[in-house]
């Protein structure tokens, strides 16, 4: 039986390059219906992540146009990770699997080939790698690998070098709607779901048009997000840095007591400065990291909901319907 595939694409502010990349998505949905790869009910579905520009009227006229297309729009900007969920979330009662994938046409549409075939051969989740980031420039590259590597050291599980580019089974997508967290990292809730899963490796290629929404700011803060969202090493971290200095302070004041025993004190005030100032700064640092989390569960309490769909195109106000129904 042939898979019904719903493309899920984030888009926020595209339109100089959503034009372009929705014939790419369209020729290839076509492409893969006419191999028999996958049902023709399938579809592809763009996710308006509270756009200012014309966007949103894009996604309306090309899904008015073509029935292959469908739209959705968040009723504010919410960001990629809240706005990819809310596409997955929207496909998941009507379709086999999803495949997600940047609107910029950086990743390799083709690669699409190869999830559906990992798909067809047992695999539940498929995993889009960068095999090279040639495109990308020296520093964006270097923060980019930094970046994987720092959140595996901090004990958060990820992939290398996948961003959000893959394959889900429905039956995935039915279990990761009951990870309730506001503080969205989906490239470490995906695995934490488990089930069957492989990769696929596919070259990075240049943005067609217009420019990144992901500058180093926005990676930082992902990072965060990733690290206090699926890990508590930073806590523990900051535990053994307490008792590091605890016992190097231990050891201080038995040796001021020695000295002053011996009758060989200096008095001073740089040696005690920089001491106050350094453990002054470890506390800092100590209170902001215990504050990012404190944030993080402040936010959860909350409950509030990750994304609100405030605009449907026509199929995807029937569809939303009859799943009502």
């Amino acid at each position: 039986m042939k898979p019904v595939l719903y493309m899920v694409i984030p888009c926020y502010n595209e339109e100089e390059v959503l034009p372009l990349t929705s014939r790419m998505f369209l020729d290839k949905l076509m492409e893969l219906i006419g191999q028999g790869k996958i049902d023709a009910e399938s579809r592809i579905l763009l996710v308006d992540d509270g756009s200012k520009d014309a966007t949103w009227q894009i996604i309306s006229d090309l899904a008015q146009q073509n029935r292959y297309f469908m739209g959705i729009r968040q009723s504010r900007n919410r960001g990629h990770q809240n706005t990819v969920l809310a596409g997955l979330m929207e496909a998941k009662d009507s379709c086999d699997i999803t495949i997600s994938i940047d609107c910029d046409g950086q990743d390799d549409i083709n690669a699409m080939n190869d999830m559906i075939d990992a798909y067809m051969e047992g695999s539940e989740v498929v995993y889009g790698v960068r095999s090279k980031r040639n495109t990308d420039t020296l520093l964006k590259r270097a923060t980019a690998q930094g970046f994987y590597r720092f959140l595996s050291w901090m004990g958060a599980e990820v992939v290398y070098n996948h961003a959000d580019y893959r394959l889900i089974s429905a039956r995935v997508l039915r279990h990761l709607a009951d990870f309730k967290e506001v503080n969205l990292f989906l490239r470490g809730l995906v695995p934490l779901v488990g089930f069957t899963s492989t990769s696929v490796y596919y070259e990075r290629h240049e943005r067609m048009a217009g420019k990144s929404h992901y500058p180093l700011g926005k990676m930082m803060k992902l990072a965060l997000d990733g690290i206090t969202s699926l890990s508590i090493r930073p806590i523990r971290i900051i535990t053994g840095l307490g008792l590091l200095i605890s016992l190097c302070s231990f050891i201080g004041v038995l040796w001021s007591i020695a000295v002053q025993m011996m009758g060989k004190t200096v008095t001073g005030w740089a040696s005690m400065t920089s001491i106050i100032c350094f453990i002054g700064g470890i506390q800092l640092i100590c209170l902001g990291v215990i504050g990012e989390y404190i944030g993080k569960i402040y936010m959860e309490t909350k409950e509030r909901p990750r994304y609100i769909i405030s605009e449907r195109t026509g199929d995807a106000k029937k569809e939303a319907s009859e799943r009502q129904k």
